[in-house]
């Protein structure tokens, strides 16, 4: 799937942790956060992300489980969301997300194209990745592997 011309990169992602994020049992994840989004904000290609009415996306209740965290944020191209996701402290938090998260039974991440200068809402990212859950990859929501530089990408995570 080809960048639109006139667009960035929105992505959503939701992970149902063991305890709350404030619990004990989170600590090891909840001392990362400030640091990754820290990274996240001063990586190329970064546009916006989701931090809620308290400056924290892990504030934000999308459900009635405390434990369900979401992120969403936006990047002008697949490839600097990648250089971050793969290419910075996030990949080592990622690895131990067995660590803190339960193992998802479906879809918890996908990816839409929006217009440049616009910012998705918290409604709108969880019915793309709905969508994406419902009816597969397609134009409104769709994963890495549906990106023709998805191979590398891939390839580079793994690596």
């Amino acid at each position: 799937m080809q960048q639109p011309s006139g667009t960035h990169l929105a992505q959503i992602n939701i992970a149902r942790g063991f305890a709350a994020v404030d619990s004990p049992e989170m600590k090891g994840f909840a001392e990362r956060i400030d640091a990754v989004n820290a990274i996240a904000e001063r990586s190329e290609g970064f546009v916006w992300r989701f931090t809620g009415e308290t400056g924290q996306a892990t504030d934000v209740r999308f459900t009635n489980d405390p434990r369900d965290l979401l992120n969403i944020s936006v990047w002008e191209t697949p490839k600097h969301l990648a250089d971050f996701v793969f290419n910075t402290a996030h990949r080592k938090v990622y690895a131990r997300k067995a660590e803190w998260f339960e193992a998802p039974k479906g879809p918890t991440f996908a990816m839409w194209w929006i217009k440049a200068g616009e910012i998705p809402t918290p409604g709108e990212a969880l019915d793309r990745l709905e969508h994406l859950r419902a009816h597969g990859s397609s134009p409104e929501a769709f994963t890495w592997a549906d990106l023709p530089e998805a191979k590398a990408i891939l390839e580079r995570r793994c690596a």
